[in-house]
């Protein structure tokens, strides 16, 4: 498996955590599982985590390079992977594929959580255009031969805009930890307090979140605003809070365990997901685990898929209605409680395991040198 990141990575979100927690489940079921990633400060070289074999090489871009020559290199039986001998290989697109269908051609599955065109500009000018450029053009050139896997229904329409064909998109949809018990027996707030589960990154949109709570204040003067995770653009909000006088209406915690992460969601009237873009949107199920309903932006893709609208959630088009819905949820307590209690139901429906057992069919089908389209469910 080639991924830019692990979930150790300060910078690690969902789409490792995908990897990670399907490696797992494989490795327990008897398959040598091999991670290659960035290394990053305070990791180990090689080590192996739930079965998994990680080696970690390289940084943010230099991750590629450093993959692509120990992919050769094995070839030979040399470097950092010469004892994995991979019979199927998981190139990760994060943007940005590995090139591994250079070293193992049909052998190789490409696995894409949706597609960059609304982030390529935060790399810059130059880089953003080289970056659209392979993810749109050349990858699904190269690639035209290999099974593609992606986490929704959305994102895979998205690929299939790019010339990939259907025939060869699979759909593996994201599986759940489970809450930890304690953690569901907590009272809600008795106040209303609002949740962001989110990497704390520009195309997150977490701005949106404090100008929607600013807004709403005047109405629900108790009202907080919860933004769990971390990123390299939290200053950045933390700045945009206090501008928008809302400090005290507002607490960053960061990254956090497991166990502080599902108090905090068990705690919260709404979840608020104002991403640009989401292949899925894994925090949308987490919350609804503690029956707490997702409003976001029907836009982003993936969210048409995690949410049901009007079902375990809300989906708006624009800020206004982000605003408006929030505040209809807020004042409403029998309709948040109806979506509440049918995401919590949804939510029941996916498990690692599953999505495991469906990635094996599909991995299976790669090595077979065959295809498979379409929701793979496990």
């Amino acid at each position: 498996m080639l991924c830019w990141r692990d979930t150790g990575h300060p910078q690690g979100g969902g789409s490792e955590a995908y990897l990670e927690r399907i490696g797992a489940h494989l490795a327990a079921s008897g398959i040598r599982v091999t991670l290659r990633t960035a290394w990053y400060p305070g990791a180990r070289r090689r080590e192996v985590v739930n079965g998994v074999h990680i080696s970690r090489s390289g940084g943010r871009y230099s991750v590629y390079i450093w993959a692509g020559l120990a992919m050769v290199a094995a070839r030979f039986g040399l470097g950092p992977l010469r004892k994995a001998r991979p019979d199927v290989v998981i190139d990760t697109q994060n943007g940005l594929p590995f090139l591994a269908r250079l070293a193992f051609g049909r052998r190789v599955a490409v696995l894409v959580h949706h597609c960059h065109r609304e982030q390529w500009p935060v790399a810059g000018p130059v880089m953003g255009r080289i970056g659209w450029f392979i993810e749109s053009r050349l990858s699904p050139l190269l690639h035209r031969r290999n099974q593609y896997v992606t986490v929704s229904l959305p994102s895979a329409r998205d690929l299939t805009a790019l010339g990939v064909r259907s025939s060869q998109i699979a759909v593996v949809r994201n599986g759940l930890d489970e809450a930890p018990p304690a953690t569901l027996e907590l009272p809600r707030s008795a106040t209303p307090r609002v949740v962001v589960l989110s990497r704390l990154v520009p195309h997150k949109q977490i701005e949106d979140a404090l100008e929607a709570v600013a807004a709403l204040r005047p109405r629900f003067p108790e009202l907080h605003l919860d933004v769990v995770g971390g990123g390299w653009w939290q200053q950045r909000l933390v700045d945009h809070a206090e501008l928008l006088g809302i400090s005290e209406a507002v607490t960053f915690h960061g990254y956090v365990d497991d166990e502080t992460k599902h108090r905090v969601l068990q705690r919260a009237w709404v979840h608020v997901l104002p991403s640009r873009k989401e292949g899925w949107g894994l925090a949308v199920i987490e919350a609804g685990q503690h029956a707490v309903p997702t409003i976001g932006y029907r836009s982003s893709g993936g969210l048409t898929d995690s949410v049901v609208d009007g079902v375990t959630g809300v989906l708006v088009d624009d800020f206004e209605e982000l605003v408006a819905e929030l505040g209809r949820l807020l004042s409403d307590p029998v309709l948040r409680e109806q979506l509440g209690a049918k995401a919590l139901v949804r939510s029941g429906e996916f498990s690692w395991r599953q999505s495991a057992q469906a990635m094996r069919a599909v991995l299976d089908a790669v090595h077979a040198r065959g295809y498979v389209s379409g929701v793979v469910q496990g």
